[in-house]
């Protein structure tokens, strides 16, 4: 009947089974039921299945039971025979708003699955209790500093933070504070009224106003300029922020998450940093750890970047030689994880086999004291550069190392070039 497929059940206990077993959009429940209350049923059912819709009846309805319910959130409540003809009505907008809320539930479920922490990669201790860090602040409402290197995987766990916290449906926005000058910067971030400079000809919401109601991430915090400080640390405080060539304050619901390279517990000693904004944005403080901190991550990492790009250029995966692995957890990684990702990204497209350490450019090893001292691996790099150089010529390889073309075959055996 009106294409519905109905279950019955004759309890609570029968009903809550039926939900865990199947897919349903929409409950339709009497109030006296043989072990329970049908307004008390409502608020279980919202408990454990938000997406699924309720709608009480009765055949005695009272004001109170139908405040309560409603507020135990049922999607109505009616007296039976009163409001007969408003059932399938009812039930029609019931199941399309059940629906509405599947797909915002399935499509934040996907977010979660690509943004959230199982996106960050890694097994090392110090990336886990970093994770761990960011799980226990995740679901707060607290401000959150995350520190480290260039590279380090800054936003991704800003993302992560956002996308596993009770505003994960509503917005996550990035700013960067080092790409705009001042000027812009605070554009970009207020937002202006219309004719508050020249070329403003309508209106333009800020960066703070995107992201109400949900997380403001500002990248590169380090860099904001001093007066921008100021007017960032009111909003922290006061949620309350001027449009440029605006008068009237506008109010703003948001969650910030800010990142820096830079120690601005000693810029804020220096002066070059506002105090009481360091102390507002660094309420939770996250210290990412270097690529060099955690290399037994590295393979982890490579794999996965070897598998992306080998998609991403349409060609067979490589398999990765043991000299090659050798080297990327020998190398400095001053540029950390970006860096590790571009070398993977350059290698995998220069492959034409597997991945061997004469694909990696020359300058990567020029190292500095954390490149290993011993002869021999000091020889094979240099072997490995010449032979870069020369374009895998080795008799002229061999003239360049002025040694004999033997000894250079050697050599390339002995160290599994």
């Amino acid at each position: 009947m009106e294409g519905y497929h109905v279950l019955q059940a004759g309890t609570i206990k029968e009903g809550l089974a039926l939900l865990r077993k199947d897919s349903i959009q929409v409950v339709v429940s009497d109030v006296k039921l043989p072990d329970g209350n049908g307004v008390d049923l409502t608020m279980k059912i919202k408990s454990e299945f938000p997406s699924v819709e309720v709608v009480v009846l009765t055949a005695y309805g009272t004001i109170e039971d139908g405040v309560k319910a409603i507020k135990n959130g049922a999607f109505d409540y009616l007296t039976k025979g009163d409001h007969q003809e408003k059932i399938l009505p009812i039930l029609s907008k019931a199941s399309g708003k059940a629906l509405l809320q599947q797909k915002v539930m399935n499509l934040e479920s996907k977010l979660q699955e690509r943004f959230g922490f199982e996106n960050i990669l890694g097994v090392s201790k110090a990336l886990s209790e970093n994770i761990e860090l960011a799980r226990k602040v995740a679901g707060t409402n607290t401000t959150v500093l995350l520190l480290g290197e260039t590279g380090t995987g800054k936003e991704v766990f800003a993302q992560a933070i956002h996308y596993e916290s009770p505003r994960k449906a509503k917005a996550f926005v990035a700013l960067n504070c080092s790409a705009f000058a001042k000027d812009l910067l605070e554009n970009e971030l207020f937002g202006h009224s219309e004719g508050a400079f020249t070329g403003a000809l309508k209106s333009k919401k800020g960066y703070l106003e995107e992201a109400h109601e949900g997380t403001l991430f500002l990248d590169e915090i380090g860099e904001l300029n001093i007066d921008l400080q100021a007017k960032l640390l009111r909003v922290l405080e006061t949620g309350e922020f001027y449009r440029v060539g605006e008068s009237k304050p506008r109010q703003v619901n948001v969650r910030f998450i800010a990142a820096t390279n830079r120690n601005l517990e000693r810029e804020s000693e220096a002066g070059s940093f506002r105090k009481d904004l360091y102390y507002r944005l660094s309420v939770f403080n996250i210290l990412l750890p270097s690529l060099r901190q955690r290399t037994e991550d590295i393979p982890l990492l490579a794999n996965h970047f070897i598998t992306q790009f080998s998609l991403k250029t349409n060609k067979k995966e490589p398999q990765i030689s043991p000299d090659f692995m050798k080297v990327l957890q020998h190398h400095s990684w001053k540029g950390n994880i970006r860096e590790l990702k571009n070398i993977i990204e350059r290698s995998v497209i220069l492959a034409e086999g597997s991945l061997t350490s004469s694909l990696l450019p020359s300058d990567f090893f020029i190292e500095d004291s954390s490149t290993p001292f011993d002869l021999a691996s000091i020889e094979k790099m240099h072997i490995l550069k010449v032979l870069r150089h020369t374009g895998g010529n080795k008799t002229e390889a061999a003239r360049l190392l002025n040694i004999g073309l033997t000894t250079l075959y050697r050599k390339i055996e002995e160290y599994s070039l």
